[in-house]
């Protein structure tokens, strides 16, 4: 049992966390990810709800791995366990705005996986940018 009143402040906040986990992770910039779309030593992991990429998009030829799923499908030793994410590429996870990716890419390199790193800015930043994107919405068009 605790003595935390409901909607009182937590011991430590998932901003906390994530700000614990981007001390010791890899970030790399947008541009540089765009540069490594077509290496085949990486892969560009999307961690985000199906929904949202339904609704937004993803970067062409991303993985789709779900965020409740990533830890499972990653370790070999998981019924889980997916090859693709485990091949011997360098996996660079992103999310919407960083913030799940740094506590996916955290959790991965906790469990062993030294490859790991992620997008900066996530998914916002890449569209902000300019960036290719799949999917998504269909652009509708206004008759003249």
């Amino acid at each position: 049992m605790t003595d935390r009143e409901p909607g009182s402040p937590l011991r430590r906040s998932a901003k906390d966390l994530v700000d614990e986990a981007m001390t010791r992770i890899e970030t790399i910039p947008v541009a540089e990810v765009a540069d490594l779309l077509d290496d085949p030593g990486v892969l560009i992991v999307d961690i985000r709800d199906p929904r949202e990429l339904e609704r937004l998009g993803t970067i062409p030829g991303a993985f789709r791995a779900p965020r409740g799923m990533l830890e499972f499908w990653v370790d070999p030793a998981s019924p889980y366990y997916k090859p693709a994410l485990d091949d011997g590429r360098r996996l660079i996870l992103y999310c919407g705005s960083a913030w799940r990716s740094a506590l996916a890419t955290a959790a991965l390199n906790d469990m062993g996986r030294a490859d790991v790193a992620h997008l900066e800015g996530g998914f916002t930043a890449w569209e902000k940018a300019g960036l290719p994107v799949e999917g998504g919405p269909v652009a509708s068009t206004v008759p003249d």
